[in-house]
């Protein structure tokens, strides 16, 4: 497997050469249909389904007949509260409901190994030997960023210790920030630069290289088991 590098950096943006990639993690052919499968699946979680609409029967008033059945010329009616009437309800309107699906973790190493092999096929993986800053600054972190060429939306992937960078990032408008545990495969896809710390990108490698995707893995729910039963988009 050919070797995969990233460009190195120090925590003043001056380049330091390159750092090799986990090409378990960073190298390998992007599995378009799961990527597509988990991301669909992280965004329909993300949806509250709380739209809701009343039916005729849930619609107040309409007890009496409007007119009687024949003898008016007009068309006969049984309700005002009927579909077609204005302040009537609603045929076939929204109702709560849940939005998520079923999505193995398998597949979801997998989706997410897949977004961080395009990306760094692409170029946009940047490594931070180490941030170190003294103190939490908005404009040494956008330094940081133009020296990288990371000059558009950027996720910053940092470990929960990693308190003054944060600081330092979190008020940038094109920056997300992701603890490497919570990464997922839209976060990736979603940014047009990602950037590690070497402590980052090896727990990411530590965490999926692990894991290879099985036909069980892709074996459909049984029809009677909810949408969202033990659903973790």
């Amino acid at each position: 497997m050919a070797e995969i590098k990233a460009p190195l950096f120090a925590a003043d943006g001056t380049s330091k050469g390159t750092v090799d990639l986990d090409p378990d993690v960073f190298g390998i052919e992007p599995n378009m249909a799961v990527l597509h499968q988990v991301v669909t699946a992280q965004l329909a979680a993300k949806r509250s389904g709380t739209a809701s609409t009343k039916t005729r029967g849930e619609v107040s008033g309409g007890g009496a007949k409007p007119w009687r059945q024949k003898g008016l010329g007009r068309a006969r009616h049984g309700s005002t509260r009927s579909p077609i009437w204005v302040g009537g309800g609603i045929a076939h309107g929204p109702k709560p409901r849940s939005y998520a699906q079923r999505t193995p973790k398998k597949m979801k190493r997998l989706a997410l190994r897949s977004a961080l092999s395009a990306r760094a096929n692409e170029s946009a993986i940047l490594v931070v030997d180490q941030i170190d800053w003294a103190e939490p600054k908005t404009k040494q972190a956008a330094a940081l960023l133009r020296a990288m060429g990371a000059d558009s939306k950027t996720l910053v992937v940092l470990d929960r210790s990693d308190v003054v960078a944060a600081k330092s990032f979190r008020n940038l408008s094109d920056v997300a920030i992701v603890e490497p545990g919570h990464l997922t495969a839209y976060d990736v896809l979603a940014a047009d630069w990602v950037v590690f710390t070497n402590a980052t990108v090896g727990q990411v490698s530590a965490t999926n290289r692990r894991y290879a995707v099985k036909k069980d893995d892709f074996v459909k729910e049984e029809a009677g088991t909810e949408a969202a039963e033990g659903g973790e988009a």
